[in-house]
């Protein structure tokens, strides 16, 4: 049937990968999951990893993500649990802890990972960490890598050197709003050389930390601006871009620039030839002016000028070399080079080439040979989507691409990467999901709502069809959820309902009415015929913006067709069948139910990768077999599974609901 359908909007159908790798970040192993993870980054992940396998077949689809295991933030946060006494036992206890409640907070959310590994825990840690060992060494034999010497915080009081963590103070990036800025990042990702933190305070002792030399290897990002630019302007024309990215990577992608406010400008003019060459902008509006560099060592050389002469300024979005190892005892190890030992693996590179070595452990845990992994991420049929939120994009945006354009070889840096090589990801990064109108996070003043929290007033399946109306790809949208805001109306509506409700009142009404109709009138044997030319007109319009708009990453539209094409289909429904009863028609009841019944199978295939414990509980009352959500049927009718032979449906018993409410919405009245 699909071959019959000739019109311009099937023509321009969007192209889809033979093979796809779809991850959902790594959330860190010091804490449960909270709202953000889930109605920020896996659902969006889950239904698009459900929607390809449906759409290219389920054993071309590897959807993996994994508990971060490493970095300063854990050993912080199990540092202070031990000391409090709210916890015994090592840090792999605690991190295993973190992990299982993780793989079980998404299990809930019916989140449908192949693999939820851990760096740090069994096997995929092992290949975690062969993989990495081979990152390292690949970049350093290519020449990617410097060995660079920096200053690092040490608290003199506590005799140590302080890791990320465990240093606070004020970002230096100019226009950062974040609360908290680290020893060499802040909160929301902004990078920065050590030294230029503004009021740095030890988390160990509250004392202000000095600056002691330590050596360690860097990836050569600075070097990758101008081919950065070049592959910014290729995705740009790309339909499944969001701007969101693209802008972001651009931001870091100008030259090295300070900026100085007025005040400071006469003492400027009596230093500016103490720093190294730079030009000036002065603009009569602005309370500040701009400094610019074309090198980054010459932007360094004239902070410490600045610094010396008593003149506050901040630095300009702009790249830096990416750290990629330090002296943090719980990370990975890393590979000695030029005798430099025990160093380990900064947490975020390591994390950026995580989802590789989950690849080859999920391939392992299948049975395959785990180095068929390069088939799904280096070959040109093949096609990784990374699902991030905002504040990861410099990450995974910049410091990732950059690296994959490194194992290309230096021959190949501003070409598209042919078979055999690394293929440059997808990034399909949200907007901030807010709570209550403001950002929160677990190490900020706005805490946010639990996960699991949220399961005592939901079900999952209300909540993701909530995430995905929110339209976070196109800006940062507040959560409100009625149970946990004070400020709620009582006698309002808890808007995370509305999406839901669609589900539960709307859809469900249709599909029982029908097989409650067909037990009354047939004694449940389903009436056969042909489908009117304009219900399969309008299923396979509903199909084909569905399919685009999924394409393109843009949910809340793929929603919206839903919603616009089941209440449709309910009007049409109540008119025809009341008609039928009214009058006695049975050959308008038929019609009504053949054509009702190829609305409800179409809207389930779609709904499939959203809602699916319900979508396939309408399977199983079809009676039909799993080629029921396959795209290559997906313009078939029910007599085309059955081949127009009448056959009974699974018996409803009555008041049975295929997409269910919480018990504690149960007071509530219908739509």
């Amino acid at each position: 049937m699909e071959n019959d359908y000739k019109n311009k909007r099937y023509q321009e159908r969007p192209e889809f990968p033979k093979r796809a790798v779809i991850t959902g970040g790594m959330p860190y192993g010091n804490k449960s999951l909270h709202f953000g993870h889930i109605g920020g980054v896996f659902v969006f992940a889950d239904v698009f990893a459900r929607f390809l396998r449906d759409r290219i077949g389920k054993e071309n689809v590897i959807f993996v993500s994994g508990t971060d295991c490493y970095g300063s933030p854990i050993a912080e946060s199990y540092r202070k649990l031990c000391e409090s006494g709210e916890f015994e036992g090592t840090i792999e206890d605690f991190v295993e802890r973190n992990h299982l409640r993780q793989k079980k907070t998404l299990e809930d959310y019916d989140i449908s990972t192949d693999l939820f590994g851990a760096s740090g825990i069994g096997r995929a840690s092992e290949i975690h960490k062969e993989v990495s060992s081979k990152v390292i060494n690949k970049l350093y034999e290519n020449g990617h890598l410097s060995k660079i010497t920096t200053s690092q915080f040490f608290d003199e009081k506590a005799g140590v050197f302080l890791n990320g963590r465990q240093v606070v103070g004020k970002c230096p990036v100019q226009g950062c709003c974040s609360e908290k800025g680290y020893a060499d990042e802040c909160d929301l990702g902004h990078q920065y050389m050590p030294e230029n933190l503004i009021d740095p305070k030890s988390t160990l002792t509250g004392e202000t930390p000095v600056m002691k030399d330590v050596v360690n290897w860097y990836f050569n990002l600075t070097e990758y601006t101008e081919i950065l630019q070049e592959y910014i302007d290729r995705i740009k024309k790309q339909k499944n871009i969001r701007p969101l990215v693209t802008k972001t990577v651009e931001e870091f992608l100008k030259p090295p620039v300070i900026y100085i406010k007025n005040d400071y400008l006469e003492q400027y003019e009596s230093i500016k030839g103490d720093m190294p060459a730079h030009e000036i902008e002065l603009e009569p509006k602005k309370t500040s002016f701009t400094i610019i560099f074309k090198k980054l060592h010459e932007c360094d050389e004239a902070c410490r000028v600045l610094t010396d002469n008593g003149i506050n300024y901040r630095t300009g979005k702009t790249l830096v070399p990416f750290r990629l190892t330090g002296n943090i005892e719980w990370g990975v190890p890393a590979p000695v080079l030029e005798g430099e030992k025990d160093l380990t693996i900064w947490v975020w590179p390591e994390s950026l080439w995580a989802p590789i070595s989950f690849t080859q452990a999920c391939l392992e845990q299948q049975g395959k040979d785990k180095a068929d992994w390069r088939k799904f991420w280096c070959s040109k049929d093949s096609q990784v989507y990374q699902f991030i939120g905002q504040d990861n994009i410099y990450f995974y945006g910049i410091a990732e691409m950059a690296m994959i354009l490194a194992s290309q070889g230096k021959d190949n840096l501003n070409s598209d990467p042919a078979d055999g090589q690394m293929q440059m990801p997808i990034l399909m990064a949200n907007n901030h999901i807010l709570f209550l109108d403001k950002k929160a996070s677990s190490s900020g003043n706005v805490k946010p709502p639990m996960a699991d929290e949220l399961l005592d007033y939901y079900t999952a399946e209300q909540l993701r069809m909530h995430y995905l109306g929110l339209g976070l790809g196109q800006r940062s949208v507040s959560f409100q959820p009625k149970p946990f805001n004070p400020a709620a109306n009582p006698d309002d509506a808890d808007p995370v309902l509305k999406d839901g409700f669609l589900l539960s009142n709307v859809f469900n009404r249709i599909i029982r009415t029908c097989f409650y109709t067909v037990q009354k009138h047939y004694d449940g044997v389903m009436p056969q015929g042909e489908v009117d030319a304009d219900i399969l007109e309008a299923a396979k319009k509903a199909v084909l913006d569905y399919e685009r708009f999924m394409y393109r990453f843009e949910f809340h539209q793929a929603t919206y067709v839903l919603d616009t094409y089941i209440r449709k289909a309910s009007k049409y429904m109540v008119k025809n069948l009341g008609d039928a009863d009214k009058t006695e028609n049975d050959e308008l009841r038929r019609k009504t139910l053949v054509n009702v019944f190829h609305i409800i199978r179409t809207a389930a295939v779609l709904l499939h990768p959203m809602a699916p414990n319900g979508t396939e509980m309408i399977l199983e009352y079809l009676g039909l077999d799993e080629s029921f959500w396959s795209w290559d049927r997906i313009f078939d009718t029910i007599a085309d599974f059955t081949g127009g032979k009448e056959y009974k449906l699974k018996f409803l018993e009555p008041r049975v609901d295929f997409f269910k409410r919480h018990p504690s919405q149960f007071a509530q009245g219908d739509e």
